[in-house]
């Protein structure tokens, strides 16, 4: 429990940040005599991991409609559409979005409002905070940053308590300064409707302002608004239709359950006992606490059990028990009959033979005249099956049904904590899918999560006895050997890689993808479940570097490497922070006029001790720890503001990196730069590869025409070497496309790569797209790319990435103009 509230503390933390932070950046936008401030001013920027949390509404006419959302935001929401009426979304997102906004606009300030959502029974907190902006384009904008709370509570306990009883969860709904003024109703069970004898679907999402049921009454809505202020439990009758109902209302935050009881029948028990026991829905029963024997039974006992009432007369409650429980059940009952009144679980046996889970509860009174004990039953069966369902859920992927990573971890302490036979070792194998994204990009999610079930399936069945499989998360999956051998290890992951490598079959497509297995083995790779899984997983790296589809051992060189890793993530951090990044610059070669047409800037890494660090040892390293987003802004800013000194006819060329796309801030960053230097948008080329089109596409074919919208080109690098390179071709007019130099290579001596330029050059033609060669290093590959009709090229033939210094030498070299005008 303490770690939950920690967990709960810092999620609170983390929404008081990103609150604190969004209304400082609408108090910084907001200008001396402006009621609201600019929605670029609010919105445009580095709002990083917090854009994923916004939904953006429209205002027009009194009414909200929802222009867009970011991820998280449409998981919440339940919807990925764009530019649809709020009354589109579900009623309990729709309600606080609305309202948020309407108080936000009319207190021209950022309004903080909450939402309770229930979900499956279980009820999720959220806090929307609703930002307030004009638009240039007329109307009003709001931005609403939606964050859950930490904090969960279930209702499903609360429903099965009660039996013939309603039950209603009410959500507060808060007026402009925050007083409680309306309730909506968010969940109810029959019992509710039928107590205030109105349809179910009357109730379910109505305010309590707009019904006509007894649940309106002016009396009834001025009691919970006070239990909601004071925070308190409230219990109150009201007498209605010769009824007497009971309610009782208890308060969680701004969520109130309200229990209805119809006590009529109480009333009367004095004047009627019987009657009560007779009629009573709950099966109930008197027994002799000395013999056990029934002395009465109601019709709801007859019905439920079913044994007839003549049967029932002649049992004793031992009857109902099933025989491997007669001592403990003698026993507990004993202890029981000698207090007034119990509560106490039992199994019991029906007239069919099948068991079922009870809750009783019981209390001493005098029966014609003698002793006995009343005993009402709750049967809670199909509780008991809930709850085993909802603690086989919280142990199990829900996806694939294998064990998750919680269970995993505690079954590897348990092994780690039990001590192996001689020669035996607890042994991990972390286990990823090799292609598994191909899947995803190809034929969509859905394919990927029967395609992930089939891998379960298959998992499951090579993993027998003690062993544990389990799924991560995403396409990872791992395994525990409790008592195992290297060399059966060793085995199993062979066969393991083999048949989980086999074709598979779905929807009539045949889907091939692999595996890789990293394993560590206790205690010589580690002695706690945190180093085995880490050092497992330095195997897996391992094993996907040597050329995937195979297992390997962790090794102490792994571990040697990560640490180097891991002084590069340090060291390249400091490098930014103390300017030991430089751009060089390659001149790009118009091969018609042979004169220098653009230089194409290159990141280099001086680093103080280790001299010049090569881009490809550090720019993947810079992508995973998210620096390349900074370093890339950098670049385009040092890189424009060089360029500008050039000659206007010369252009620049800048590489992009896919992780910058992410950011979805990348054409506010390009425009700053150009607006900083002055540079013509008609100057700068923009090259990207065709990863861009795997993550994500929609949105950054989105990112590159707006792009294009600025007069920037864009260019296709390293082109042909991807596997559906010609579709992005159709996807998006690029400007230019680069001729990898794995082709130009070998251009004088392979026949294939001559065909290879000539297609693409031929394209090019084809789509009047300019086209140029990198890595051309001797004039026999550029009389053949001249041949072919390549129209630009560069490489060592020419010369190398240099200084911003030699720019003016290198084009007094090859002439003062291009052959290219901007």
């Amino acid at each position: 429990m303490g770690a939950a509230k920690k967990q709960g503390a810092r999620i609170n933390t983390k929404m008081f940040e990103d609150v604190s932070v969004l209304r400082r950046k609408w108090q910084t936008a907001l200008k001396p005599g402006e009621t609201l401030p600019g929605y670029e001013d609010v919105m445009l920027g580095s709002l990083g991991r917090l854009a994923d949390q916004m939904v953006l509404l429209k205002c027009e006419n009194d009414a909200f409609t929802v222009s867009r959302t970011g991820r998280y935001a449409q998981q919440w929401l339940g919807d990925e559409r764009r530019d649809i009426p709020i009354a589109a979304l579900p009623p309990d997102c729709a309600t606080v979005l609305s309202e948020a906004a309407s108080h936000a606009i009319a207190n021209s300030q950022p309004y903080l409002a909450a939402v309770h959502c229930v979900r499956d029974g279980m009820v999720r907190t959220y806090d929307v905070l609703a930002l307030p902006t004009f638009s240039r384009w007329g109307g009003t904008l709001v931005g609403a940053y939606v964050n859950e709370r930490g904090a969960q509570y279930n209702l499903l306990d609360a429903i099965f308590a009660t039996t013939d009883d309603g039950v209603i969860s009410l959500s507060t709904i808060r007026d402009a300064i925050g007083q409680p003024s309306d309730f909506q109703i968010v969940h109810h069970n029959q019992g509710a409707a039928r107590l205030l004898k109105v349809a179910p679907q009357s109730l379910q999402w109505r305010r309590l302002s707009e019904g006509d049921h007894l649940l309106c009454s002016e009396g009834l809505v001025a009691r919970l608004r006070e239990a909601v202020a004071k925070n308190e439990r409230d219990q109150f009758e009201i007498d209605s239709d010769d009824r007497s109902l009971r309610f009782a209302a208890t308060v969680f935050g701004d969520i109130l359950s309200l229990t209805i009881s119809d006590v009529t029948p109480l009333k009367r028990r004095e004047a009627s006992f019987r009657l009560l026991f007779d009629s009573n829905p709950m099966p109930m029963w008197v027994f002799d606490p000395e013999t056990m024997s029934f002395l009465n039974v109601n019709d709801a006992a007859v019905r439920h059990y079913g044994y007839s009432r003549e049967q029932f007369l002649k049992m004793s409650v031992r009857d109902l028990w099933p025989e491997d429980d007669w001592a403990s059940h003698t026993e507990v009952l004993q202890e029981t009959s000698e207090t007034c009144q119990s509560e106490q679980h039992w199994r019991h046996v029906k007239a069919d033979g099948s068991e079922i889970c009870v809750l009783t509860f019981g209390r001493r009174l005098t029966f014609d005249g003698r002793d006995a004990y009343l005993v009402a039953v709750v049967d809670i069966t199909e509780r008991r099956k809930a709850e085993a369902r909802i603690a086989h859920m919280a142990h199990h992927d829900g996806l694939t049904n294998l064990a998750n990573r919680e269970l995993y971890q505690e079954r590897l302490r348990d092994a780690l904590e039990a001590s192996p036979a001689p020669g035996r070792r607890v042994a991990v194998l972390c286990i990823d899918l090799d292609l598994f994204k191909n899947v995803n990009d190809s034929f969509g999610h859905p394919m990927g999560d029967r395609l992930l079930k089939q891998v379960a399936d298959r998992l499951r069945s090579q993993v027998r006895g003690n062993n544990l499989a389990a799924r991560l998360g995403g396409d990872e999956f791992a395994v525990i050997f409790p008592q195992a051998s290297p060399n059966e290890i060793s085995d199993f992951a062979t066969g393991l890689i083999s048949v989980l490598s086999a074709p598979y079959k779905i929807d009539g497509n045949e889907v091939v993808i692999g595996a890789s297995v990293g394993i560590a083995l206790s205690p010589g790779d580690g002695a706690s479940s945190e180093d085995l899984m880490r050092n497992a997983d330095m195997a897996l790296y391992q094993a996907k570097q040597d050329g995937r589809g195979i297992h390997r051992f962790f090794e102490r060189e792994m571990d040697h490497q990560a640490q180097k890793r891991r002084e590069m993530e340090l060291e390249l951090r400091r490098a930014f922070a103390n300017s030991e990044f430089e751009l060089h610059y390659q001149p790009l070669i118009d091969i018609a006029s042979d004169k220098i047409s653009g230089f194409e800037a290159l990141l280099r890494w001086r680093h103080p001790e280790k001299g010049m660090i090569s881009p490809a040892e550090f720019i993947p390293v810079a992508e995973d720890l998210g620096l390349i987003t900074s370093i890339g802004e950098w670049v385009l800013r040092e890189a424009c503001n060089e360029a500008a000194k050039w000659p206007r006819e010369i252009k620049l060329a800048v590489n992009l990196s896919p992780v910058q796309f992410r950011s979805r801030n990348l054409v506010q960053v390009v425009v700053s730069a150009l607006a900083n230097s002055g540079l013509s948008p008609k100057r700068l080329e923009l090259e990207i590869t065709e990863t861009v089109f795997l993550e994500e596409s929609d949105a950054n074919l989105a990112i590159l025409h707006l792009l294009r919208d600025l007069g920037v080109s864009i260019s296709m690098d390293d082109f042909g070497t991807g596997y559906s390179s010609l579709s992005y071709l159709r996807s998006f007019p690029f400007d230019k496309i680069k001729i990898d130099r794995s082709f130009v290579k070998d251009l004088a001596q392979r026949s294939d790569c001559v065909a290879i330029v000539r297609a693409i050059s031929g394209l090019g033609r084809s789509l009047n797209i300019t086209t140029i060669a990198e890595g051309v290093e001797t004039t026999d590959q550029l009389d053949w790319l001249r041949a072919e009709g390549c129209n630009e090229v560069q490489g060592f033939l020419f010369s190398g990435a240099k200084p911003a210094a030699e720019i003016a030498q290198l084009l007094l070299r090859f002439g003062a103009r291009a052959s290219r005008a901007a």
